[in-house]
């Protein structure tokens, strides 16, 4: 016989009567799910616009650059167009160019027109004489121009809009107007037909251009390193050549190339202050070819060939310095 069961202890806790299991009902059947609607159709219509408006504007865009072009061209070959008939007529004799006209092209390759101006002027003179007064125009009027400049924008000085006026006016006097002055100043002087009255008329001439730009541009110079040096003590000299020119070096580079080339071609007063034939320019011996009566146009432009070739060698020389002073001088 097995023992009869313990009797159920009233303090433990009761068991948690489990939830009571939902009963599933079968729904009730409802109205069927309409299917979706279809995408809508997508219309090509402007797509095939847009690839015709792309092939029609690329054409427009083609034909635009052609013309463009062409406009360039023409105007590069009118602007090279008297350079090439000067060639051309330097090599022609004088009986191919009466017989001719200077459109037409040379028989033959005439070289006796060089020589014979390149001896009949003295070219090697003529050429140190100008190229010596270029040089030191350009030098001296560019270091005038600083000094000038610096006493006018940095050190400002009282007036200076009528002083840089004055410049201006004095830069647009017609050298006709100035010629009989200078001319008996140059006679009181003693300077007569000498080269260093042009050198010295021309650094004045020069200088006031180069003035006006300079003092422009020290104008808006930043005040704080100017003050900066003086805290560090430096003078005014040393800060004109320590701070200033460091910084206007690319504008005063550009300012010589201009200087040296406008003294080169400069005609009038040459012609009128130098008188003997050791002392005159370039351009004075070209003059010289040219009668009352008579001109030998093959020689003239033989003469002309010959004296381009220097400043043209001079440009070719100094192109990247123009380049980089014009760029560094476009940014402030």
């Amino acid at each position: 016989s097995q023992p009869p069961p313990p009797p159920p202890d009233e303090t433990a806790p009761s068991a948690v009567p489990a939830p009571p299991t939902p009963t599933v009902t079968s729904a009730s059947p409802g109205p069927p799910i309409p299917p979706p609607p279809p995408p809508p159709r997508v219309r090509r219509r402007p797509l095939n616009r847009l690839r015709r408006f792309g092939r029609t504007g690329g054409a427009v865009v083609v034909v635009t650059v052609v013309i463009v072009l062409a406009l360039v061209g023409a105007a590069a070959l009118l602007m090279i167009a008297p350079f090439l008939l000067m060639v051309m007529n330097a090599f022609k004799s004088p009986e191919d160019y009466s017989a001719g006209s200077p459109l037409s092209w040379p028989r033959e390759l005439y070289t006796e027109g060089l020589v014979y101006f390149w001896n009949r002027v003295n070219f090697p003179v003529k050429l140190w004489n100008s190229v010596w007064t270029s040089a030191v125009v350009a030098v001296a009027g560019a270091l005038l121009s600083l000094l000038n400049a610096y006493a006018i924008g940095v050190g400002r000085v009282r007036g200076r809009a009528w002083v840089i006026a004055v410049f201006m006016i004095a830069n647009m006097l017609p050298q006709e107007a100035l010629i009989y002055p200078l001319f008996t100043m140059a006679q009181r002087s003693g300077l007569a037909d000498s080269p260093w009255s042009i050198v010295i008329i021309f650094t004045v001439i020069q200088s006031a251009f180069g003035t006006y730009l300079l003092s422009s541009v020290l104008g808006t110079f930043p005040r704080a390193l100017l003050e900066a040096a003086e805290l560090d003590g430096a003078g005014r000299w040393q800060i004109l050549w320590k701070v200033v020119y460091p910084i206007v070096r690319p504008t005063l580079s550009v300012l010589m190339i201009f200087f040296f080339i406008w003294t080169w071609n400069e005609f009038f007063i040459p012609l009128v202050m130098l008188t003997s034939n050791d002392h005159q320019t370039v351009p004075i011996a070209l003059s010289s070819l040219q009668g009352d009566r008579m001109l030998d146009v093959p020689t003239l432009n033989a003469g002309a060939l010959v004296s381009l070739v220097p400043t043209f060698l001079f440009f070719l020389f100094f192109q990247r310095t123009l380049t980089r002073g014009v760029t560094a001088g476009a940014v402030k």
